[in-house]
């Protein structure tokens, strides 16, 4: 139900989290790709929107890398999910586009909608507390 945007993002934050110490420790974009097995200019590009978002902090230099900006308690799911999710007004209909918004509702509408708002539940309930050590 979450992009692979997404799934990555949470990936890298939850290394972070696994070695989270208030920012003593950094971890560089290699480190992270390479450990989570993930393309590193794919994770670049992911934790400079990380960054930009106020989630992890970036010490640039030849000893520098990223760390979380605050405490992984601090951190849910859903406020990395929202730098890479599109909150869509619509569903995505297993019946096409010519249903559920632009036309009848499909069969299927409100339970896709119950399972939306049980992912954004989930993802709102969850934080990086679940990686620590």
């Amino acid at each position: 139900m979450l992009n692979k945007s997404t799934e990555s993002a949470i990936s890298a934050m939850s290394l972070l989290a696994e070695v989270y110490d208030s920012g003593k420790t950094l971890i560089t974009a290699s480190d992270i790709a390479s450990r989570r097995k993930l393309q590193r200019p794919f994770v670049a590009k992911l934790l400079t929107q990380l960054a930009a978002a106020g989630l992890v902090k970036s010490i640039p230099g030849r000893n520098g890398g990223y760390c979380l900006a605050r405490k992984p308690s601090r951190i849910r799911l859903l406020d990395i999910a929202r730098c890479f999710e599109r909150k869509e007004s619509s569903i995505a209909c297993p019946f096409g586009s010519h249903y559920c918004g632009n036309g009848p509702q499909c069969p299927l509408h409100e339970q896709i909608l119950a399972l939306r708002d049980q992912v954004d539940a989930f993802l709102a309930q969850n934080t990086l507390t679940a990686f620590t050590k």
